[in-house]
């Protein structure tokens, strides 16, 4: 089983999947926000055996909630009207950020940035949810 992560953005949702080990994340694609989107987060968690969506929970710096985190929180609870594994919230602070400068390092232009943002924000979201979960079974070890 895999874990899924959703960017939830005003126009589109970064994808990111985690392989079956729960190891590595790898960014799959970005959905426009109103067109199917619920059908499509639905195909994809039958198709990659999904047991639960990790969703980018975007805190101001101070961790307090921000009008963004409302929007997405809204957003979810419409999805878990129509999807009844589990939705987990993870800390999403510096996630575009951390993806906007990688692309750079990487020499991308501001076209190609824009078109990979999303993914790779979700991307990075999963793979820091994924590596937390490593430390606390290595700690429980």
């Amino acid at each position: 089983m895999r874990i899924l992560c959703l960017d939830v953005g005003d126009k589109w949702v970064g994808v990111a999947v985690s392989d079956e080990t729960k190891t590595l994340a790898r960014g799959l694609s970005k959905i426009d926000r109103g067109e199917q989107e619920t059908e499509k987060i639905k195909a994809l968690i039958t198709k990659y055996a999904v047991e639960s969506v990790i969703y980018g929970l975007p805190l101001r710096m101070d961790g307090s909630i921000s009008n963004q985190t409302e929007k997405t929180m809204a957003f979810i609870e419409k999805l878990k009207n129509d999807i009844t594994i589990p939705f987990i919230p993870f800390d999403e602070r510096m996630s575009s950020h951390q993806a906007e400068t990688i692309m750079i390092e990487a020499d991308l232009s501001r076209r190609k940035r824009k078109k990979f943002i999303d993914k790779l924000s979700a991307q990075i979201i999963l793979q820091n949810y994924l590596d937390s979960i490593k430390e606390d079974e290595m700690e429980e070890f």
